[in-house]
């Protein structure tokens, strides 16, 4: 889900760019290895990244400074890793930023943080395990769905900590919960909604193109 633009206090907006620049510098890098590496790779990445383009345009209100929708980044941290997910997203939220007014600039490094880089650093630990016990499709529907849900749980952090509800700890964790409560109402059937695309996306091509089936084998 996007914070929207002004939202964020101005030192918060800078310390999410902050920690969110290298992690993107690095899928930059990243990235350009795989294309470098892998001619072919070109149009599987150009795909995921519309994926995640339209899924993350589909915003639904859900409360002042903030939208709920799909993130689509599962898809791609599956078959490209955390790294390239994250520098991939940030060239989809630049753009919608830009042109379609979804999110913001001063917004975009918390955006990123969320979106970019939590929410997928935790569905590929997610899949990583699972596909050790179940098949591609399954184990993409977990990595998505968690893709979703932890980038709601941390955006619902981002906006505690820079509106927290008291003083202390306990201002921003009771933040935090009033935050992810009212976004949980329409952000956790979205996120199985997801899950269950991207589940069906992934079983497509490892049927049709047997080297992406070899990249998402993992060794028992």
């Amino acid at each position: 889900m996007h914070i929207m633009e002004g939202f964020l206090p101005p030192h918060w907006a800078v310390l999410w760019y902050v920690l969110a620049a290298p992690v993107v510098a690095y899928g930059a890098y990243r990235t350009w290895r795989i294309v470098s590496d892998r001619r072919d790779a070109k149009a599987l990445l150009a795909v995921v990244a519309a994926f995640i383009f339209v899924f993350s345009a589909l915003k639904i209100p859900s409360i002042v400074g903030s939208t709920s929708h799909p993130t689509g980044t599962g898809l791609a941290v599956v078959l490209f890793g955390p790294a390239v997910t994250a520098f991939l997203s940030t060239i989809v939220l630049l753009y919608q930023a830009l042109l379609l007014a979804h999110g913001g600039i001063s917004t975009l490094g918390a955006n990123v943080f969320s979106m970019g880089i939590v929410g997928p650093t935790a569905a590929w630990l997610v899949f990583l395990l699972a596909r050790r016990r179940t098949t591609i499709a399954r184990s993409t529907f977990l990595a998505a769905v968690v893709a979703n849900l932890v980038t709601y749980l941390v955006t619902a952090g981002q906006l505690a900590i820079a509106f927290p509800a008291g003083e202390g700890l306990a201002g921003v964790l009771a933040a935090a919960v009033n935050f992810a409560a009212v976004f949980a109402i329409t952000q956790v059937p979205i996120a199985f909604v997801e899950g269950a695309i991207a589940a069906g996306v992934i079983g497509y091509l490892a049927e049709v193109k047997t080297d992406v089936k070899s990249r998402l084998e993992v060794p028992a």
